[in-house]
C-alpha cells in the first residue's frame, strides 16, 4: 500500500522484503494522452498491455501525478477515469503503466491496527494520525463471495441496540438488511446508534457521497470515541470523482471480509447504496454505455449483487468448525420518498429484509422514524420464541388498526366501544410509541426490548 511506513510495523524483515519484491515492476509501459472528453481520458500506446481495472499514473508537466483506472477501450485507445481532478492533464501527458508478467488484482493490505482509523477508498489515512501499518497479505478488492454450498448458515440473533429494530425486525448474525429512507429523516443518526451499540466485534462504516461538512460531526459527535475505537471508517465525500465513490463500498467490504475471515462478528454499515449506483451510472455513461431504467445503464444492476452478496456468513473454517459473519445494513436514499424506484427494487430483491424510515413519522417527532408496518426481517419468526412472535404480531395488528382509523380518531368521529381492537389500540398506542422512540445516546438490548413489549401487554418475558 502506498505511503505505508514499513519501519513502523511489526513485520519480519524477510517478509517485508518479499512484499517489496512482489510490488516491484520490471518495466514501465509509457503511453500518451490523446483526448479528454468529459470524465474520460483516452490514452494511446497502452492497449496491448492493460486490461479493465488496471491502474495507470498520469504525469502532467509541473503537477502532481494523477492516478487513473482503465474503464474501457475504443479503437486503439484505452479509456481511463481518474481518482482525483484532471488539473494539469492535457493532450500529450505521459501515462505510465507498471507492467508485470503476473498481473495482480486491485487489493488492500488490511491490518488489525486499522481499527479506530479513518481512510479513503485507496487505503490512505485521512484522519491525521500518521501512516497505516500494512498487513502482510493483500486482500483483493474484487472477490467472489464464499461458495453458496460452503458458507455457514445465519448465526444467532444479534442485538442491534435499537428497540424498534430488535423487536420488530429482529436480525441474525450474517443477515443483510436494507434501510430505505429519504433525505433528512435520520439515517446517519440511526447508523451511529448501530455502530456504537450493536453487539459485534468490529464495525466497518462506508460513507459514500457524504457531505464533507458532516464527516467530522458523524465521527466525533454521532460515532464518538467509543464507537470509533472498534470501527474502520471509509470515506468518499460527494466532491470526489465517481471512481472514488464507486471504490469506497468495495474497500469497506474488503476490510469487513478481513475481520470476518478471523472468525469475528462484523457489522458493515454503508451509506448509501444509491450514491454508489449514481457513481456507477456516471462511469457507465462516460464510457458510452446506453442508459436504460431512469438513466441507469444495465451494468449498474449487474454490479449490485456482486457487491451485496459478499456480505453474510463466511465459509466454515475447517480448523475450528466455525465461521465469521458480516451483518450488513445498506442504506438506500429513495428519490422523492419513492421506495419502488429502480435501485430500491433491485436492493430489496437481493437483501434479507428491509427497514423503511418515514418522513411523516420524523415530522411527528418520533425518532428513529422507523415505519414498523412496512419493515420486515426474513429471519423472523425463526429466530424468536413463540411468545415473542405472538407479542410482535399482536403489536403490529394494533398499530395497523390504529393507522386505519387515525383520521376518524383525530376528528373525534370514532366512538369508543365500536371496535374492541381499535379501543385497545387507542389505549396502548402511547406505550407503543414510547417503546419505538429512543434517544441516540440511549442504550438498549434485544432482551430488554422484548421485556418492555411484554410489560406493555401484561406479559412477563425472561431477561
Amino acid at each position: 500500500m502506498e505511503n505505508a511506513d514499513p519501519v513502523s510495523s511489526e513485520i519480519d524483515p524477510l517478509e517485508a522484503l518479499l512484499i517489496e519484491v512482489q510490488a516491484f515492476s520490471p518495466c514501465d509501459i509509457i503511453g500518451n494522452v490523446h483526448e479528454i472528453s468529459g470524465l474520460c481520458v483516452s490514452v494511446r500506446g497502452l492497449n496491448a498491455f492493460v486490461t479493465i481495472g488496471d491502474r495507470v499514473t498520469l504525469n502532467p508537466s509541473g503537477g502532481e501525478p494523477v492516478r487513473a483506472e482503465v474503464v474501457g477501450f475504443k479503437d486503439d485507445e484505452a479509456r481511463l477515469m481518474t481518482f482525483s481532478t484532471l488539473d494539469g492533464v492535457g493532450p500529450g501527458t505521459e501515462a505510465v503503466f507498471p507492467f508485470r508478467k503476473e498481473r495482480g488484482t486491485r487489493s488492500l493490505n488490511v491490518d488489525d491496527t486499522w481499527l479506530g482509523r479513518v481512510i479513503d477508498p485507496l487505503g490512505k489515512p485521512i484522519d491525521g494520525r500518521g501512516l497505516l501499518v500494512p498487513g502482510l497479505y493483500p486482500k483483493p478488492l474484487r472477490a467472489a463471495p464464499p461458495l453458496a454450498t460452503q458458507r455457514a448458515r445465519l448465526g444467532p440473533r444479534i442485538s442491534l441496540g435499537v428497540r424498534a429494530l430488535d423487536v420488530f425486525t429482529t436480525c441474525r448474525e450474517g443477515q443483510r438488511l436494507g434501510l430505505f429512507a429519504g433525505s433528512g429523516v435520520g439515517k446517519s443518526t440511526l447508523l451511529s446508534m448501530l455502530a456504537r451499540q450493536a453487539d459485534c466485534d468490529v464495525a466497518v462504516i462506508a460513507l459514500v457521497g457524504e457531505r464533507g461538512r458532516e464527516v467530522r460531526e458523524f465521527i466525533e459527535d454521532d460515532l464518538g470515541p467509543e464507537g470509533l475505537k472498534r470501527s474502520v471508517v471509509v470515506i468518499a465525500t460527494s466532491d470526489t470523482p465517481p471512481l472514488m465513490r464507486r471504490e469506497a463500498p468495495y474497500a469497506a467490504m474488503t476490510i469487513a471480509e478481513y475481520f470476518r475471515d478471523q472468525g469475528k462478528s462484523v457489522l458493515l454499515l454503508m451509506d448509501s447504496v444509491t450514491r454508489f449506483c449514481l457513481a456507477l451510472r456516471e462511469i457507465g455513461l462516460s464510457v458510452g454505455e446506453a442508459p436504460a431504467t431512469r438513466g441507469y445503464p444495465p451494468s449498474v444492476f449487474a454490479e449490485l449483487p456482486m457487491l451485496l452478496e459478499r456480505a453474510g456468513p463466511g465459509a466454515v473454517m475447517p480448523e475450528t468448525g466455525k465461521a465469521g459473519f458480516i451483518t450488513a445494513l445498506f442504506t438506500v436514499l429513495v428519490e422523492g420518498d419513492d421506495t419502488n424506484e429502480p435501485v430500491s427494487d433491485a436492493v430489496r430483491g437481493i437483501l434479507d429484509g428491509h427497514v423503511v424510515m418515514d418522513r411523516r413519522i420524523a415530522e411527528e417527532g418520533r425518532y428513529p422514524a422507523i415505519d414498523v408496518l412496512r419493515s420486515l426481517s426474513r429471519a423472523v419468526p425463526g429466530c424468536n420464541s413463540a411468545q415473542e412472535n405472538a407479542l410482535t404480531r399482536r403489536a403490529r395488528a394494533l398499530m395497523a388498526s390504529y393507522e386505519g382509523m387515525i383520521d376518524m380518531i383525530r376528528l373525534g368521529a370514532y366512538k369508543q366501544g365500536t371496535d374492541p381492537s381499535v379501543d385497545e389500540a387507542i389505549r396502548l398506542m402511547p406505550g407503543l410509541t414510547a417503546l419505538l422512540s429512543q434517544e441516540k445516546t440511549e442504550a438498549s438490548t434485544l432482551v430488554e426490548g422484548f421485556a418492555k413489549l411484554g410489560a406493555l401487554f401484561g406479559e412477563e418475558l425472561p431477561l
